[in-house]
């Protein structure tokens, strides 16, 4: 497979629009974008200077939970995708301070986007999805499982549904040591859906729905689509398939 040269990326990120979106939160999997010229720092230079300098990108980095949890040092969950690491050294890049829900931004709304997070309940009211779905933000996936909109976390929290599953886990911090934080289930979901993953189902409505434009990027095709708009899907998604 050939490598993509950046002048080709800015073309397709162009064709689809994605500078007239901002914040952008990115999922990614550099593996389905498949091989480019100067790798992830290629890719994303090319995001930020689509987005010019008023953008700002926001990626989810969560932790690698086999050591202490030290939020500028400790690397991204791996899960999230080599991009997401990358995009945490990357010089300008602001991360917040929570062992649950950390997040990376890099743009002049980064403060105001990863800060403040609430210790519990991070996914809920006052939290960086919150204040990223308001100003009309904008989701950017390329290649990414199909699981992997962190948006669907608010909707959980605000989806009106009885005796939501809720969790309390413990975290080890190399400042404090241990910490317990509460929140909804974001592991197994806030209640079971006999179709298994609704997670994954819900982008799979929403994207039947028509609700994206899509158009490929690199060797994948991905998906854009505005951060409201999915919200307010998912929450009816939840209501309606969720409640007893």
């Amino acid at each position: 497979m050939k490598p993509v040269e950046r002048a080709t990326l800015l073309r397709q990120m162009e064709a689809l629009e994605v500078g007239s979106h901002t914040p952008l939160m990115v999922h990614a999997s550099l593996r389905n974008v498949g091989p480019i010229v100067g790798g992830a720092d290629t890719l994303l230079g090319c995001l930020l200077e689509t987005l010019g300098p008023n953008g700002t990108v926001l990626m989810v980095l969560g932790a690698d939970d086999e050591e202490p949890f030290k939020a500028l040092a400790t690397p991204a969950d791996e899960d999230m995708g080599i991009l997401a690491e990358i995009f945490r050294q990357r010089s300008g890049t602001n991360v917040n301070n929570h062992a649950a829900a950390r997040y990376g931004a890099y743009g002049p709304r980064a403060t105001e986007l990863l800060e403040p997070v609430p210790l519990h309940v991070y996914h809920g009211p006052g939290s960086v999805s919150e204040r990223f779905t308001e100003p009309g933000g904008a989701v950017l996936r390329l290649g990414a499982n199909i699981d992997t909109v962190t948006l669907t976390h608010w909707a959980e929290y605000l989806a009106k549904i009885p005796s939501k599953r809720r969790v309390r886990l413990r975290y080890e911090r190399t400042d404090i040591g241990e910490q317990w934080i509460e929140s909804l289930d974001d592991t197994y979901g806030i209640a079971d859906w006999e179709g298994g993953d609704y997670f994954s189902q819900i982008l799979l409505d929403f994207l039947a729905a028509g609700h994206a434009k899509t158009g490929p990027i690199g060797n994948c095709m991905a998906e854009l689509f505005e951060a409201k708009p999915f919200v307010a899907f998912a929450v009816e998604w939840l209501e309606t398939h969720l409640s007893p």
